[in-house]
């Protein structure tokens, strides 16, 4: 089937923030036919025109309330840190009925903001976070394919009207994703575990290997697993200080606890307890073989 036999989803699509996740939204609807037209908006113009360069957005500005004015969804794909400032400007140049949206990797924090700073449009705010990515980043990285299998949670809250988030779950399901609800604070709690504290572990390795006297050494000699563990360490150090930061609570409780299985492994080691360590591997490998096969059944 042509695009051109496709009815837009969304007439008038603002993506603030025009990276990797906001133009692969942009790109990932324009490919399908599934949007009128995309404004941009950035910081930098230089961002405005690689993003207009790569065909992922067809107009930009730099200016937050005249990117929204007029939009049907208006989508926020930047640095949860950014949240507090974006938002209000967001809220004011809203027309009637459009809807907000967003693709941060926390969402108990933006939930409270947005609750804030909406007033009487936060019924139209439906949060979200694409559980999609790659360690590269800006408008070059943006793909059409990125969602595609990978699941996007949203966390509504009570006050959230059902249009909203039908609009939102559609926006994303068009795009390949798979969706699933939560409550924001689960949200920040499962992906804690499954994402946040691996990127935390995995610029840890690098930045103790930027410790090690034979570093040059290390370097050169850094095998498949040292790269596929800390493959995430090369992602945007500011969007992962933000995420950090907006989920400090799970984030310390979870380095807690973490620090509490080295320091087993550790004494495990130095009392040369093979019996505890290897059992203790051997249920890690056992729990790693169930998460290989629920991944491979979840593409099926």
């Amino acid at each position: 089937m042509s695009t051109s036999s496709i009815s837009p989803l969304i007439d008038r699509l603002t993506v603030i923030g025009v990276g990797l996740i906001g133009g692969s939204v942009a790109s990932a609807l324009k490919a399908r036919g599934l949007v009128g037209h995309v404004v941009g908006c950035a910081r930098s113009a230089q961002t405005l025109d690689l993003a207009m360069e790569r065909g992922l957005i067809d107009s930009g500005t730099t200016h937050v309330g005249e990117a929204a004015s007029n939009a049907d969804v208006v989508l926020l794909a930047t640095p949860v840190g950014t949240m507090r400032n974006l938002l209000p400007q967001v809220g004011e140049a809203l027309q009637t009925g459009a809807v907000v949206t967003d693709a941060g990797s926390t969402k108990q924090r933006v939930v409270d903001i947005a609750r804030d700073v909406l007033a009487d449009r936060f019924e139209y705010f439906v949060p979200g976070h694409p559980v999609a990515g790659s360690e590269s980043s800006g408008p070059a990285a943006a793909r059409s394919d990125l969602f595609v299998d990978h699941w996007t949670v949203l966390t509504p809250t009570a006050e959230t009207n059902s249009a909203s988030i039908q609009k939102v779950t559609q926006l994303w399901e068009q795009i390949g994703s798979k969706i699933k609800i939560m409550k924001a604070d689960t949200h920040d709690r499962v992906l804690g575990m499954t994402s946040h504290l691996p990127h935390i572990v995995a610029y840890a390795l690098v930045s103790q290997l930027a410790q090690q006297v034979d570093q040059d050494d290390c370097l050169a000699l850094a095998a498949g697993g040292f790269f596929d563990i800390t493959r995430v360490a090369g992602s945007d150090p500011v969007m992962w200080r933000d995420i950090c930061l907006d989920n400090k609570e799970v984030t310390v409780e979870l380095i807690n606890t973490y620090q509490t299985i080295l320091d087993q492994i550790k004494k495990s080691v130095t009392e040369t307890d093979g019996e505890s360590l290897e059992g203790l591997f051997k249920a890690a490998k056992l729990l790693r073989n169930r998460l290989e096969t629920i991944k491979i059944e979840s593409k099926h």
